[in-house]
């Protein structure tokens, strides 16, 4: 009698459950904003004529931002206060988009994507460690966490369905200029239906560990991405070792502070490592891929930016109806093989997309993306709930920073490894013979490159859009194989027992 008693009073009002709305909504737009500028690359490339290296950095230095300071974000959350620092990061996400949308070049875009990254990093830890003070019921928390995974795993999906509707009708800096009226909504909706949470600790930021995150993560993607683009020189092992050096100095530094960053005794439980891990290499590939398949769709296919949006939706569709199921799974399974099996689904359904790139038919594209989409959908609501389960209430941010740095360096990993992957695969397959120098040097730099220069008869054209296709199947072999290798990884690491009924 009792344990009903208590479960009742933990259970959320209807005001709470309105309140995940707005969480929702505001972790969609991130997750959106991540993906969205996939289509709009080919209209960028026109207009502020990036080089492919540029044009990477305008993809993923807003995920690098974002990985980079969520960790300090998610302590600054848990002392401040988390709707406070929301509906600040909020305000400032919205003034960065208005400066992206306007970007005059490439250089300025990249600034001002930074810019968003920034401000998204103080709404990402913000929003799960909101919903993790707000739903203390376990079965209430598991949906909760499914809605908001949902919004985050369907809104990287969806970017390419809005990016297309708004590229169909308008310029590419529509893609950033609809921010705006979203964030409006979260600043209204956000004041008027959330509560203030703050965990426990009162001890100021160190400053230092701040900066030994961000130099731990960036220098680490410089490498890769200068390694890919431009070769070896010296610049990447230097780089590599700043990275490596920086994250060897914030782990020892965490274990000396009272109260640290990052507390590493969390990593101590197999549920929140391995869920960490999981969800890591599951958006790794997921997004990864999903940047560089918008170009394939118009590029390669010949689809509209709209059209292109509409053929990805299986994967969004799938992705949000993992809502339905995640708690099934949960009780009947265990965390653990079911996330494991979900990836291991990702990863057969990434397969699948591989060897359907090269058919003529979309059917086969189609059933592969939903495989995909439900698969990571699964595997990231239940790796997300793992994590907020595993961490201490009072540490709820902190927790939630580390969930969302695996996430958002993640992402950031995947299109910039896979999308160097893709450009030299790109590169090995294209055949120059007979292309003037003129055109040479922009039908090597990318195929977005190639069309602009080049007439739509070109048979230079028809050859690199083979080369682009050919490319894009074997990374997406590769991103089979990391699916795989993250399900085999949640299978042994995380553990199985079944949730209560």
């Amino acid at each position: 009698m009792s344990d009903l008693r208590e479960r009742s009073e933990t259970r959320a009002t209807r005001k709470e459950w309105a309140s995940l709305g707005v969480l929702t909504l505001a972790v969609m737009l991130l997750s959106i904003d991540g993906t969205v500028l996939a289509l709009a690359v080919p209209s960028i490339s026109a207009d502020l004529a990036p080089t492919s290296t540029q044009v990477l950095w305008i993809g993923d230095i807003y995920s690098f931002a974002l990985a980079g300071l969520l960790i300090t974000m998610g302590s600054v959350a848990d002392r401040v206060g988390r709707k406070r620092l929301l509906l600040i990061g909020a305000t400032c996400f919205g003034v960065a988009s208005v400066l992206a949308a306007f970007a005059p070049t490439p250089e300025v875009l990249i600034a001002a994507r930074a810019l968003l990254g920034v401000a998204g990093s103080t709404l990402m830890p913000s929003t799960l460690s909101l919903v993790r003070a707000t739903f203390r019921d376990p079965r209430q928390r598991t949906t909760a966490i499914a809605v908001w995974a949902a919004g985050a795993s369907g809104g990287a999906a969806a970017g390419p369905l809005v990016g297309g509707a708004l590229l169909e009708n308008f310029w590419w800096g529509s893609v950033f200029l609809i921010n705006v009226p979203v964030i409006a909504l979260i600043l209204v909706g956000g004041s008027l239906l959330l509560e203030e949470s703050k965990g426990q600790g009162r001890a100021p930021i160190d400053l230092l560990s701040a900066a030994l995150s961000v130099s731990a993560i960036v220098p680490v993607v410089y490498a890769v991405k200068h390694l890919a683009g431009h070769g070896l020189d010296w610049s990447v092992p230097a780089a590599a070792a700043l990275g490596v050096v920086s994250g060897v100095a914030f782990v020892r530094r965490q274990r000396r502070l009272r109260t640290p960053l990052i507390d590493l005794e969390l990593f101590r439980v197999p549920a929140f490592t391995g869920a960490i891990l999981a969800n890591s290499l599951g958006v790794f590939a997921f997004i990864g891929l999903l940047f560089f398949f918008s170009q394939y769709l118009q590029l390669v296919r010949g689809l509209s930016p709209l059209e292109a949006g509409i053929h990805q939706l299986p994967s969004t569709v799938a992705s949000v109806a993992a809502v339905a199921v995640v708690g099934l799974l949960a009780r009947k399974l265990g965390r653990g093989r079911a996330i494991g099996g979900a990836l291991l689904l990702a990863g057969a359904g990434m397969a699948a997309l591989a060897v359907t790139e090269g058919f003529s038919s979309y059917v086969g594209i189609a059933l592969s993306l939903v495989a995909l989409g439900l698969g990571v959908g699964i595997s990231m609501t239940l790796s997300t709930d793992a994590v907020v389960a595993a961490a201490p209430r009072e540490r709820a941010g902190a927790a939630s920073a580390i969930s969302e740095t695996g996430y958002e360096l993640g992402t950031a990993l995947g299109i910039a490894i896979l999308g160097s992957l893709q450009t030299a695969f790109y590169r090995a397959q294209l055949d120059l013979g007979g292309v003037p120098a003129s055109d040479a040097d922009a039908v090597r730099d990318s195929l977005a490159r190639a069309t602009d220069v080049l007439p739509s008869t070109s048979e230079v054209l028809a050859r690199a859009q083979e080369a682009f296709a050919a490319g894009m199947q074997l990374t997406s072999a590769c991103a089979a194989v990391l699916l795989v290798v993250g399900g085999i990884v949640a299978l042994r690491v995380i553990p199985s027992e079944k949730e209560a009924a």
